[in-house]
């Protein structure tokens, strides 16, 4: 399998992967440099991947590094987060959360329901990203990583916190409090309900300089 390794300098950080006559598949427009004795491709999406990324801001697209040597991915202000995807298991990704994923874990399309998707200001049609398999995944994340179990119980959040939850787990968008009233009072516009049984990776605070990047604002605030 690939190695990845998450490096830092000037408070940036970036992936560098290991290879040894093995492959791995990369987000698109991800590549940074190469060295060694690798090939790159773009394996052709199914038909029904290519229709999902007409509607969709998921690229579907993911070029593959073959061979021996060491990739190098882009860097950024935000981070990365190693996570490992055992036999049996489905994650769905958050949207633009994937980076890049040993040879062995499979890609597929997950669609959140059309009301999830409305009120989550999606559109109709809300496209993921599903990963199944039996290796590692690299994720595009704003912060350091928390992961939850949660066991026929419920986690809401205040806005798309969750990067990645396995398939046990359900999505809905709803009003965080039961009356219009203190719906209107509260300030709280809309929560993000993750109800089930599995585990969630969980991002609540970005690290700063991706923060003062996204937000400028903050800054005078601090």
């Amino acid at each position: 399998m690939a190695t990845f390794e998450i490096e830092h300098s000037e408070g940036m950080r970036w992936v560098k992967v290991g290879l040894d006559d093995d492959d791995v598949r990369a987000e698109r427009g991800a590549l940074n440099h190469y060295k060694g004795t690798i090939t790159m491709d773009v394996p052709f999406p199914s038909l029904k991947a290519w229709w999902v990324s007409l509607f969709s801001d998921e690229s579907l697209l993911r070029p593959r590094y073959e061979g021996t040597g060491t990739v190098y991915l882009d860097s950024s202000l935000g981070g990365f987060h190693v996570m490992q995807v055992g036999p049996g298991e489905r994650w769905i990704l958050d949207t633009k959360c994937f980076w890049a994923s040993d040879g062995e874990v499979k890609l597929a399309v997950h669609r959140e329901p059309m009301w999830t998707s409305y009120w989550a200001d999606q559109g109709l049609f809300w496209y993921k990203t599903a990963l199944k398999g039996d290796g590692q995944v690299v994720l595009s994340v704003p912060g350091p990583i928390e992961e939850v179990t949660l066991d026929n119980d419920q986690l809401v959040t205040d806005g798309p916190f969750v990067v990645a939850h396995t398939s046990g787990i359900r999505l809905s968008v709803r009003r965080p409090a039961r009356s219009w009233l203190s719906y209107w009072l509260s300030g709280q516009k809309l929560a993000y309900c993750y109800r089930g049984t599995g585990k969630l990776l969980l991002c609540t605070t970005p690290f700063w300089r991706a923060r003062l990047k996204s937000d400028p604002a903050a800054a005078a605030v601090g």
